[in-house]
């Protein structure tokens, strides 16, 4: 009885927490683009001026324009870094705790799951050399 309800509910957990990571930033973000707009349209029924900067962001995007591209490839070199570096940890976290199983389950696992790490890492890297090229200029 338990493994066949365990069959089913591990797959569905992992389904729906995908899921949420995937749309509750897509909500939310439209949520606040929504509000945004709403205030600019009641600014514009009131009368009230709307400077050119606000129109300026919701063209853009409100992150976009609050964040320039230099600060945009310093924070997302530090997060793919970190991300890879936790990656690369994890595999040697699985090929330690594998290795009690099976010498061949253990390589193979360690080493997939380091080397993704390795390349999320290395284009963490490549973002952050952008950010030094731009960090000198406007």
């Amino acid at each position: 009885m338990a493994w066949e309800m365990t069959s089913w509910i591990v797959p569905m957990s992992f389904w729906i927490f995908l899921g949420a990571i995937i749309l509750v930033p897509l909500y939310l973000r439209s949520r606040d683009r929504r509000r945004f707009y709403d205030t600019v349209r009641i600014a514009y029924e009131k009368g009230l001026p709307v400077a050119p900067e606000m129109v300026a962001a919701m063209q853009a995007g409100a992150a976009e324009a609050a964040i320039g591209p230099a600060e945009r490839d310093l924070r997302t070199g530090v997060l793919l870094l970190a991300a890879g570096l936790g990656m690369a940890g994890l595999g040697y976290g699985l090929w330690y705790g594998l290795m009690n199983v099976d010498d061949l389950s253990a390589y193979t696992t360690g080493g997939w799951v380091g080397g993704v790490g390795a390349i999320v890492a290395l284009i963490g890297l490549v973002h952050l050399g952008f950010w030094l090229a731009r960090r000198g200029r406007a």
